[in-house]
């Protein structure tokens, strides 16, 4: 899915419920992607945040449904991670509903994997 811009089921992720501090990262390469302090529940049944850590993820439009949305991605190996949306919490006012199997979860004071090539 990371690659073919698809998603999972709504709810089927086991990091929707995931509570611990520490950091998501990509599936693909282990890049840093968002903190948990910046995780929230929006509802949805996929990992929401409000913001990602600087320079970790990259936009571009995605025009498959009737109306664009925003699309991001890991900003290093390019896998899909959900999309963003102008309805999150402040002080950001986004969400980003991001794929659950595009993310791995690290728990704070574990050592982060080295970075996939």
């Amino acid at each position: 899915m990371l690659f073919e811009e698809g998603t999972e089921r709504a709810s089927s992720s086991p990091l929707n419920e995931e509570k611990r501090a520490g950091t998501y990262i990509c599936a693909a390469c282990n890049q840093p992607l968002f903190d948990s302090a910046h995780k929230y529940e929006s509802g949805t049944g996929w990992p929401s945040f409000w913001q990602p850590i600087a320079g970790a993820v990259g936009t571009s439009t995605d025009f498959k449904l009737i109306y664009p949305r925003t699309e991001y991605h890991c900003s290093r190996c390019g896998g899909h991670q959900g999309h963003v949306f102008n309805d999150g919490p402040k002080p950001t006012g986004k969400r980003y509903c991001n794929n659950g199997v595009a993310l791995a979860f690290v728990v704070q004071g574990a050592s982060l994997p080295a970075l996939r090539t």
